[in-house]
């Protein structure tokens, strides 16, 4: 689970926290930051998401943004639903939409069930995971009482992201760098990457100004390609009803379900490790 996964990294990068206590205020005062009018530092790393504050003080506001939208909900299980359930927890269920601007997932994760749907286009988002709820239910793969609320959140793919990475003092990881892989919209191994990479700039550099942090920008398109770089699928030539029979017949297909959907377009299983 995400919380417990985000719980672990804290922890183990032993950073002392102040928890509890929003970013009120975020002031550039002699070349240092000064965060709710008494935390200094020379440095800021924007780490808060697609909507982090730190982003926003580089100039590119979410609202001007193609962005994904999503929405998702976590809930236990109740006993009686855990041995009935057919969802397993090491099979990821993803059921992508007739015309391929989104997909909606099914995670087992133990006592836990995660359920959402994200999409390109954020128009009627809500009628489109209510007809994917029923959609479930009707499959089986869904207990039939849902109380709690579904959570929206949003995140820009890699290669629709034009926010600057650096500036003085201050650099992005992350959602907040607008990094998400183009063909799935997974976001957590260019967070974590993005993390170590920024990491490695901090304490190799000399000066915390824009030029000297500019090799991690550079270290980011190594890393991930050129933003600008993104080039044409079959999604964008061919008409939309062949497409949706190709895709039917493709995402059908085991092997083009595991090796290329799975292990390339969200696991990026082809890419080594950071080295």
């Amino acid at each position: 689970r995400r919380c417990e996964l985000d719980h672990f990294l804290l922890e183990r990068s032993e950073a002392r926290t102040r928890q509890g206590e929003p970013l009120a205020s975020l002031e550039r005062r002699a070349g240092r930051w000064v965060a709710n009018g008494r935390l200094e530092a020379p440095m800021v790393v924007g780490a808060g998401g697609h909507f982090c504050p730190v982003a926003r003080r580089l100039g590119r506001g979410p609202d001007s943004e193609p962005v994904i939208a999503a929405k998702e909900v976590e809930f236990e299980l109740h006993p009686e639903d855990r041995e009935s359930c057919p969802v397993q927890a090491d099979v990821p269920e993803l059921f992508f939409t007739e015309d391929l601007k989104g997909y909606g997932w099914v995670f087992r994760k133990g006592d836990f069930l995660n359920v959402g749907l994200g999409r390109q286009d954020r128009t009627r988002l809500t009628a489109h995971l209510e007809a994917f709820l029923a959609f479930l239910r009707d499959e089986g793969r869904l207990p039939g009482r849902l109380t709690e609320r579904f959570q929206g959140h949003a995140y820009l793919l890699y290669e629709d992201s034009q926010r600057p990475w650096v500036d003085d003092g201050v650099l992005l990881v992350g959602d907040a760098a607008g990094l998400a892989y183009g063909r799935s919209g997974e976001g957590i191994r260019p967070a974590v990457e993005s993390g170590l990479l920024a990491a490695r700039q901090l304490e190799a550099t000399g000066g915390f100004d824009a030029q000297s942090l500019a090799p991690y920008a550079a270290a980011l398109e190594e890393r991930f390609g050129a933003r600008d770089a993104r080039g044409l699928g079959f999604t964008d030539v061919l008409p939309a009803p062949l497409v949706r029979r190709l895709a039917g017949r493709l995402f059908a297909t085991p092997w083009f379900a595991k090796h290329v959907v799975v292990d390339r377009w969200f696991v990026h299983a082809h890419v080594p490790a950071l080295a």
